[in-house]
C-alpha cells in the first residue's frame, strides 16, 4: 500500500483542525458513545450510527433521527442519494 505524501498528510491535519469539522466529530462521537451505552451498538460489530438527515443538512442528534447500520450501508447512501450533497441521479 503506497503511503501518503507530506502534503496530503498536512493538508488532512489541516482538514481536521478546522473548527466545522471538531465540532461535527464531537457530535458523531457523542451519538456512537450513546449507542454503545444502550446496547443498540457493540464495539467491533461492523456497524455505525447514521443521521437520516444529515448534520450538514439540518440534522440533529435526536433519537429519532437516528440509526444503527451496517458500516458499509452508511458509505454507500451517497449512490442512492446523491442530490442531497450535490450531484444528480
Amino acid at each position: 500500500m503506497a503511503k501518503s505524501s507530506a502534503a496530503k498528510l498536512a493538508y488532512q491535519a489541516e482538514y481536521n483542525k478546522r473548527s466545522e469539522n471538531v465540532d461535527k466529530r464531537v457530535k458523531n462521537n457523542a451519538v456512537r458513545r450513546d449507542a454503545l451505552r444502550t446496547g443498540a451498538a457493540h464495539k467491533h460489530d461492523g456497524t455505525e450510527v447514521d443521521h437520516k438527515v444529515p448534520l450538514d443538512k439540518g440534522g440533529t442528534n435526536d433519537k429519532s433521527n437516528l440509526r444503527v447500520v451496517p458500516a458499509s450501508e452508511n458509505r454507500a447512501w451517497r449512490k442512492t442519494h446523491g442530490e442531497m450533497y450535490g450531484k444528480n441521479k
